[in-house]
This record gives C-alpha cells, structure tokens and sequence, in this order.
C-alpha cells in the first residue's frame, strides 16, 4: 500500500477569493484540488499526496455533525494508507475543530488543522504557505502520536492549548501560557516539546447531541441569564472572572443548576488556571468548587464546551466528567 498524506478542504478563508471582479465579498470558491495546485514546492516534501473536497462553507458555519462525519473521513484515509492527514479551513473556528479531532480521532497518525488569514485575493496571502508548512509536519514521522496539531506561520501547536486572538493578524495564533511546540525551519518542522498524553473520547455511533451552553460572566450579571435557560440544556460551561469568580448572585442559580447537569467552571481571561483552594469569599473558585462545579483546570471555555459536549455524548456521568477535567485516568 503506497503511503500518502491526505489534504481534506473544508472552505474557510484559505479557500476564498472574490468574485465578480472584486465587487463583493469574499467566499469559498476553492477545494483541495485547487490550494494544491497553487503550491508548487509541495513537490520538495516528498510525499504522496490525495486531495479530498469534503466542504466549501466559511469556518463560522460548521456544526458537530460536520466534525463528526470529518473524524469518520480521517479515520476512513488512515485505513486506505495516509501517514498523516491536514484540514484546511476556516480560522474562526479552528481551535474548537482541533480539539474536537483531538479528543475523537483514535488513530496516532499526524493530523493538521491550518487556514489562512488573508484570502487568496489579497496581496500577502498566507494559505499557501501555511499549507506547505502543515503537510510537511503530517509528513513528519515526529509527529505522530502527539494528537491533533495547529499549524500556522511555521509554528506548530497544541488543539488543546491554542487559540486565535486577532481579527486579521497572520500571527492570529498562540497557545498562551505554554507556547508553541515547535516550528517549521527551513522547510524542517522541529518539534522541540510534546503534549501531555492525549485524552481521547469515544463516542459511539448514534449517541445522543447534547446541548452544552456558554455563559461569558460579565460586571453586574444578576443570574437572569441563568434563569432562561431552564431545562434546555444538558450542560453548562461558566467563563468567569479571573481564576474562577462569580458575582454572588449568580452563586445560587449555579448551584442549582449543578444539581441537575454537569457546571463547568473555566476562565475569561485566556490564559492560566481555574484554582482549586485560593480564595474562599461567595463565589470564589473554592466556594463554587463546593458546591458542585467542575473546574476546567488550564481548559479556555471554547475547550472546556467541547470537552463537556463529547462527555455527554459518551455517557459519561458526574465523576467521569470530573476526572477527565482533572486530567486523571
């Protein structure tokens, strides 16, 4: 069986131009087949390469199921021979595609989520370059074993720790508080650390879609927000304030709440910890703690929704939840 990496496009802003001239917009107008053709020195990796148009839509648009049949498209390359896989697609969601296909994708092989933040209409694009760089690290046999990957401008990182944190910056991506694992010099990708292990969630076929909210704490909340989500949802992630803080009204409704579905606590502020034992006042981190939540631990609250979501989907019950957030076993 002749090994090959598999590039699989999704649309997103590496696959955009403008039509009509440039009058309008910019949309999805390329697949695969075309972003490969517009990077001759994919020729250099010395690699097979299988181009796969899977779908053509901005980033903003995906939903789980996409990511869910996506895995499956993996999952099905790997057994016909890929030695690793890259994702192109759009930016405004590709932290939460790859850790999504961190925690669901079984197979060790290298899997690459890249995109672009200037279209291919635009002086500068960035997509064919960070194309190349993401399947020379698919390519890489260093990769594999290390879950999911974000590259972009020749740095590679973590799907559990990165994030995108500007609107146009082709520096868009970091991973804060740890740093990328390595990068792509010289058309070399040099992975100087390694992920913690990778947890991974089996979901089996036909589970249940649950309904995972995303309440952003802000100054003055009074829970009224809380209030209207009822029974609607099957479980909740709190972005709050500094380590993990609520206003003292919200303590109440939170608590409430967690006796019925699972209440995640992470952080707003983007980077460090939800502490366990610091502070002790009416919404504190060690009061919430208490009185049921489960802290995200280093989890930015777009991860921590994403990690809830696939628990509830596995079935996974309240202790289950707990020990995957805390990282045990």
């Amino acid at each position: 069986m002749t090994e090959f990496v598999s590039v699989i496009s999704m649309g997103g802003t590496i696959a955009m131009t403008r039509p009509n001239g440039g009058e309008t917009g910019a949309v999805p107008a390329l697949d695969a087949f075309d972003l490969l053709d517009a990077v001759p020195e994919l020729d250099s990796v010395g690699v097979q390469l299988r181009a796969r148009a899977f779908r053509s839509q901005p980033g903003a648009n995906l939903g789980f199921r996409d990511l869910a049949e996506l895995a499956a498209l993996i999952t099905e390359e790997v057994d016909r021979g890929a030695r690793g896989v890259v994702i192109t697609q759009g930016t405004d969601t590709i932290e939460e595609t790859a850790f999504y296909l961190d925690l669901s994708v079984l197979e060790s092989v290298p899997v690459v989520v890249t995109g672009a933040m200037r279209h291919a209409g635009m002086a500068g694009a960035d997509g064919p370059a960070n194309l190349l760089s993401a399947v020379r690290v698919a390519a890489c046999e260093q990769a594999g074993g290390m879950g999911c990957l974000v590259v972009m401008s020749d740095e590679v990182h973590a799907a559990r720790y990165v994030s995108k944190v500007h609107t146009t910056s082709t520096a868009a991506f970091v991973s804060p508080g740890s740093g990328p694992l390595g990068y792509v010099v010289e058309g070399v990708p040099r992975l100087l650390n390694r992920p913690e292990d990778v947890l991974k969630v089996y979901v089996p076929p036909g589970a249940p879609e649950p309904r995972v909210a995303l309440l952003t704490v802000t100054l003055g909340e009074d829970g009224a927000v809380l209030d209207c989500l009822g029974d609607t949802v099957d479980g909740l992630v709190v972005a709050a304030f500094g380590a993990g803080h609520v206003p003292v009204a919200l303590v109440e409704p939170l608590a409430k709440l967690a006796e019925r579905v699972p209440v995640v606590l992470a952080s707003r502020t983007g980077a460090g910890p939800v502490l366990t034992s610091t502070y002790g006042f009416p919404g504190s981190e060690q009061d919430l703690l208490r009185r049921g939540l489960v802290g995200a631990g280093f989890l930015a609250p777009v991860k921590a929704r994403i990690l809830l979501r696939q628990l509830l989907a596995a079935r996974a019950g309240t202790e289950d939840i707990r020990k995957a957030f805390n990282g045990e076993e």
